[in-house]
């Protein structure tokens, strides 16, 4: 089993990697002013998605018209 594997299969680490990478995203547009708002999600869902991280599991239910 990898370090991966094991990352995968923990959801203590999976969210506190959640809560640092949602920290890192909102410092960065902080110091850009929101410029590259965009590329930085794009980003940051790209990373979730290849560690096994599920993303905005409760938001886009809150959000009407989301699928």
């Amino acid at each position: 089993m990898g370090i991966f594997d094991k990352f995968k299969s923990s959801r203590a680490a999976q969210d506190k990697a959640k809560k640092a990478s949602d920290a890192a995203e909102k410092k960065i547009n902080e110091r850009t002013g929101g410029k590259y708002e965009d590329q930085i999600d794009a980003g940051q869902r790209q990373a979730e998605e290849r560690l096994g991280m599920s993303r905005d599991q409760g938001r886009d239910q809150d959000r009407p018209g989301q699928t």
